[in-house]
């Protein structure tokens, strides 16, 4: 990728655009163009969501971008992928991204209020049929191995290996066989020095580094 191409860091549930400033700036140290996005995690839905994100990467007037994606802000970027064939994204790295499912998900529906904290977005992805990744698009998925998190509060039989909320088998992409495991926690991603860069390097060359 050219260096003056967009990276757009994209955070996940419950969480802001400013949560990521120290992953997008590592990311901007060196070399690339990045900066983060935000939008409303538990009142818009995926499909909202989606649009959003497209609408943003077309005021960008670039010829194609880039995105890094924590948690539920991969999901947000392939439901884009899937519905703006227009749009041109040359990589996007998957940070934690609960792609098959989620048991810490699902554990929280059960209780009071559980779907409320939620939100839509993640209901929408639970209960739908998940978008395949678009051939025009490298994906690469990063997935913690450090059982530390708020998913182990809410569902403490969380399936090992996992990073404390989602578990290694529901980072698994049909296809995407790029893929590296890091000792770190799922929300630990956003401050480790590891992770952003396995995040460059998949951003200048399209696999990550040893």
């Amino acid at each position: 990728m050219s260096a003056a191409e967009p990276v757009i860091v994209i955070h996940g549930l419950w969480m802001q655009g400013l949560v990521m400033g120290l992953l997008a700036r590592r990311i901007r140290d060196a070399g690339f163009a990045a900066h983060t996005w935000s939008y409303p995690t538990l009142r818009g839905s995926l499909a909202e969501n989606a649009d959003r994100l497209a609408r943003h990467c077309s005021a960008l007037a670039a010829p194609r971008v880039h995105i890094v994606a924590h948690s539920m802000g991969g999901l947000v970027a392939l439901r884009m992928l899937e519905r703006h064939h227009e749009l041109r994204c040359g990589r996007l790295v998957l940070v934690g991204t609960p792609y098959g499912d989620s048991f810490s998900a699902r554990r929280l529906a059960r209780f009071p209020g559980g779907p409320r904290l939620l939100g839509r977005s993640i209901r929408e992805w639970l209960d739908g049929p998940r978008p395949l990744p678009r051939g025009d698009t490298e994906i690469g998925i990063i997935a913690g191995t450090r059982g530390f998190g708020l998913g182990r509060l809410v569902a403490p039989d969380l399936p090992r290996p996992n990073d404390g909320v989602v578990t290694l088998a529901e980072t698994q992409v049909p296809g995407v066989s790029r893929r590296v495991e890091l000792g770190v926690g799922h929300t630990e991603m956003l401050l480790s020095r590891a992770v952003a860069r396995q995040c460059c390097a998949f951003l200048r060359h399209g696999r990550f580094g040893a």
